[in-house]
């Protein structure tokens, strides 16, 4: 790979922030990474794991003479963010984001972005339930989605070098309209987690089941719930409060669709839950031949007799 930015500034350093800087160094896309977080500890972690050049807890520091500028932080603090680096932005500069909602992302950071630099708000569809400098890896993003929602007057140049730097990760680039991929998103991501936190947070309600049998025998569907909603609740948190027209339309959807499959359940009718099953079964072989995710037992989870 050659150098795309001489200088990039990751504004957070998460799970999707450490990431990329792993990937960053490791194929030789920028001279310089800046590592800017609000956490004093969390930048010490981060200059330990040497995830970055330099390193400041002031975000408007970090954008200094900066190529390219991705803002990986909760949607909620966006605004924050676009503020403060607002007047140390050098002319010319890519604006970027990772953010999971794109319509309040661009509500909050496009009337700060100087008419001299390039905003462009960016989604890429990888994660794990982990977060932290610590979570970060390389390859999260290769075979993944990267989705741009480019606002009005974007510049056409900017737009090529950004997609260049994503597909130098692995990644596939796609571009819709904001409001089309919070839809998209609420159901495809954000109700999954929301369903995910509702089902373990009944569990735990339900105190003299959850200290017993529900953590021992959670080698079935329970665990796989548990997973999603082990993700960063500030995160999810900020997604709920800033997609939340499109949360709401899907909830309603589901508690729909839910009240259908309760009906046929309650009155026996086996054609219509086999019907149901069927279809979504189908859903599930799509994903794996479109290569999100593997056919292996157990979605290739690693076992102890595969170390032996």
């Amino acid at each position: 790979m050659s150098v795309l930015f001489d200088r990039i500034a990751l504004i957070g350093i998460g799970l999707i922030g450490s990431s990329l800087a792993h990937d960053i160094r490791r194929l030789g896309l920028t001279k310089e990474i800046v590592v800017a977080t609000r956490s004093a500890e969390t930048l010490k972690r981060a200059e330990e794991l040497g995830l970055g050049d330099h390193y400041t807890t002031s975000s408007a520091d970090a954008v200094r003479d900066a190529d390219l500028i991705i803002v990986s932080v909760p949607v909620g603090a966006s605004e924050s963010v676009a503020k403060e680096i607002a007047g140390s932005l050098k002319p010319g500069a890519i604006v970027t984001d990772v953010g999971s909602t794109k319509a309040s992302v661009i509500a909050q950071m496009q009337p700060h972005m100087p008419d001299t630099v390039h905003f462009i708000p960016g989604h890429p569809l990888a994660g794990t339930e982990k977060s932290g400098p610590d979570a970060g890896f390389p390859g999260l993003f290769e075979g993944r989605w990267c989705i741009f929602t480019p606002v009005a007057g974007t510049d056409e140049t900017a737009l090529k070098r950004l997609r260049g730097f994503w597909e130098a990760l692995g990644s596939k680039v796609d571009e819709m309209d904001a409001e089309h991929h919070d839809k998209v998103l609420a159901i495809v991501s954000h109700l999954p987690h929301i369903i995910a936190y509702n089902i373990v947070g009944t569990a735990d309600d339900l105190e003299t089941v959850t200290e017993s049998e529900v953590i021992k025998y959670s080698a079935s569907g329970f665990r796989d719930f548990t997973r999603l909603a082990a993700s960063d609740p500030t995160m999810w948190r900020d997604v709920c409060l800033h997609n939340r027209d499109a949360i709401l339309e899907m909830l309603a959807r589901f508690s729909e669709d839910l009240a259908y499959l309760q009906r046929a359940i309650r009155w026996g009718e086996g054609d219509k839950i086999f019907e149901l099953f069927t279809r979504t079964r189908a859903i599930r072989r799509s994903i794996v031949q479109a290569g999100q995710d593997v056919d292996a037992p157990d979605f290739g989870r690693p076992h102890a007799l595969d170390k032996k």
